[in-house]
């Protein structure tokens, strides 16, 4: 449920739960982006419409794929979401839920349910002898339904 307020929340307190329970994952996520919805208009003029202008008619939506990061620990439970998918035994999509919690990191503010999610993509960190940053691995998610609580 949705918690309103006169000024903005920080967005560095989040949860992810990519089906197994916001601790199922060994580590948290560094960070979530992607989320969005886009309605298609479609253009249309009747021929005896009196406006020289169309009307705008919605359509289908599409949803943005979400890119997930965190550092590499040596776990490999996000290699297997997407082996699920690759090798054909995730026979239906999982929920997948963002909460953003408040300062004190005990209520959740605001709630993303990513529906029929399954993992499309995985990266792992860029390797470099002469670097000094933290080796990030991440996966990306397409969804069929985008639910906000």
């Amino acid at each position: 449920m949705a918690t309103e307020r006169e000024f903005p929340y920080a967005q560095f307190n989040f949860l992810v739960d990519i089906g197994a329970g916001t601790d199922g994952i060994k580590a948290g996520f560094q960070e979530v982006s992607g989320l969005s919805l886009d309605v298609t208009v479609a253009e249309y003029r009747a021929g005896n419409s009196k406006e020289n202008s169309p009307l705008k008619v919605n359509t289908i939506h599409k949803l943005g794929d979400v890119t997930l990061k965190r550092g590499v620990i040596g776990a490999v439970d996000l290699w297997k979401l997407v082996e699920e998918v690759r090798n054909g035994t995730q026979v239906r999509g999982k929920t997948v839920t963002i909460q953003m919690m408040d300062e004190t990191h005990q209520s959740t503010v605001l709630t993303w349910k990513l529906m029929e999610a399954r993992m499309i993509k995985y990266s792992g960190p860029s390797l470099s002898g002469k670097g000094t940053d933290v080796a990030i691995e991440e996966i990306t998610i397409a969804y069929e339904r985008l639910e906000v609580e």
